[in-house]
């Protein structure tokens, strides 16, 4: 991906020099199915680690409230620099796109903060931990990433290259759109029970998924994209369906317990967002995912 460097962005909060202690515990039991869990989680943003009969969804103690993060990047070198460079940019380029494209309908666009973090931090929804992965708080409006997932992105889930990074901030930013649009109210209508509120979430995830891929196809049409981008996208969408990280995990494919959707499913969807550029494209609740 082409991107600029020094881009000044103060809606990203470097927060990793602030460390936090607790956080989200994973329990010792059964290593390598517990490790499995924590990867996917990295990249679900939610917990998984209770499914190996150690911690618990979601992870941490629900707060309400908004949550304070100042600038506090590590002390010394800092062998991120470039990685945080990037995130600058790319946060701006969604969020600016994403304003445009609200200013177009008529309607304001309120940008969210994204804070990066190491090991754990404090959130409107409660205390979470790099266990989680990059997630989307709707409580403070904010989005949380531990840097550390990007190599992980690369080296556990078999999705490198830069814009598979960028298609996870999309995704994350993605659920903002859904804080400012009052998605939670058709979430909550269709969440009667653990099987439907799965349902509901797996409809939720992939709309984030189109709705990244609105911001890809604008990335494209002003020649930001290069060859194979597309490719690096498509290909992190795949590797972390439901359907393909429960057989990683050891575990028959369960539809009923898939919260985020299939392989096929979240390829699907970001590519409908790629190739209309359109939010409207991405009503995944009117149709089948």
């Amino acid at each position: 991906m082409k991107w600029t460097r020094g881009t000044q962005n103060d809606d990203v909060v470097d927060a990793r020099g602030s460390r936090v202690s607790g956080g989200v515990k994973v329990g010792a039991g059964g290593a390598v199915g517990v490790l499995v869990l924590v990867l996917v989680s990295q990249f679900l943003g939610i917990d998984l680690t209770g499914l190996s009969g150690g911690g618990s969804p979601g992870g941490g103690t629900t707060t309400s409230g908004a949550t304070q993060h100042t600038n506090q990047p590590p002390p010394g070198p800092d062998p991120d620099a470039e990685t945080v460079d990037f995130v600058r940019f790319v946060i701006k380029d969604i969020q600016t796109t994403f304003e445009g494209l609200y200013r177009q309908e008529g309607r304001s666009y309120r940008p969210a903060k994204l804070v990066l973090f190491t090991d754990a931090v404090e959130t409107g929804c409660g205390r979470s931990s790099s266990a989680i992965g990059p997630f989307y708080c709707p409580r403070d409006e904010k989005a949380y990433i531990d840097l550390s997932f990007c190599q992980l992105l690369k080296d556990r889930l078999g999705a490198p290259g830069d814009f598979a990074q960028a298609y996870v901030l999309a995704h994350e930013i993605g659920h903002h759109l859904q804080t400012l649009n009052g998605l939670e109210s058709t979430v909550h209508r269709l969440s009667t029970d653990k099987r439907s509120r799965n349902a509901a979430s797996v409809r939720q995830e992939l709309q984030a998924d189109c709705f990244a891929g609105v911001w890809a196809h604008s990335a494209s049409a002003r020649k930001l994209l290069e060859i194979g981008d597309l490719e690096e996208a498509l290909n992190a969408a795949s590797q972390i369906g439901d359907d393909r990280l429960q057989r990683e995990a050891g575990r028959d494919v369960n539809a009923e317990t898939f919260t985020h959707g299939t392989s096929g499913q979240r390829m699907k969807w970001f590519r409908r967002g790629y190739d209309t550029g359109r939010f409207t494209a991405c009503d995944t609740f009117s149709e089948e995912p």
